[in-house]
């Protein structure tokens, strides 16, 4: 029997589409299997979840600067991930931009997922940024991390519509029963190995 991929979550939050892909590795014949949470905040609801269910978690220092991560802490992650057999990175809500020594060596091994149709409305506030724009339709987008922000390759999208009387919190509620179906989706086919990125695409190959 095959052996399930290993991989790692970075969270800062209350760990929603964490706890999304714990459930799906639950699930029979799901390919992947969750080896270590780590959180830039001692506080994150996301610890407090990896406790319970006893996946291993770490709180790493990112450093000062709001929005990004140090070296050494890039390093250590990285470290870490390679002592536990970790091949895929999955950002679940991380608040920095990952740099360094992790990104450089998980490329197009690092996953990310974005409140928004990308390329539209990239950064913090997606869903604010959706409403006040006048869009009629928003969702959610998971893409691989490359060094810029929300730039990566598009692996899937899941759309919403938006409603004439939406605030930010109603049509965030509704993005985010999206992403809890689009990041589990974007991480099996990862895992089975049917994803392939050529250039800008990526190419979902059939089983």
């Amino acid at each position: 029997m095959k052996e399930k991929m290993k991989i790692a979550i970075l969270a800062s939050g209350r760990g929603s589409n964490f706890r999304a892909l714990a459930g799906a590795c639950q699930e029979e014949g799901y390919p992947a299997e969750i080896a270590l949470l780590f959180s830039d905040n001692a506080e994150a609801g996301a610890l407090v979840f990896a406790r319970e269910t006893g996946v291993e978690n770490i709180v790493i220092d990112c450093g000062p600067k709001r929005g990004s991560m140090s070296p050494e802490s890039s390093e250590e992650m990285y470290r870490l991930c390679r002592e536990r057999g970790v091949e895929l990175v999955c950002l679940a809500g991380f608040m920095r931009i990952v740099k360094g020594k992790l990104l450089e060596e998980y490329a197009g091994r690092m996953l990310n997922i974005h409140p928004a149709l990308l390329p539209s409305f990239k950064g913090l506030h997606g869903q604010k940024q959706a409403l006040d724009y006048g869009v009629r339709y928003s969702g959610c987008t998971v893409h691989f991390v490359d060094a810029g922000i929300d730039t990566g390759p598009i692996i899937i999208q899941k759309i919403v519509s938006v409603m004439e009387d939406d605030s930010e919190d109603s049509l965030s509620e509704r993005i985010l029963a999206e992403e809890h179906k689009a990041y589990p989706e974007a991480v099996r086919l990862y895992a089975a190995g049917r994803l392939r990125i050529d250039g800008r695409r990526v190419l979902i190959i059939d089983e």
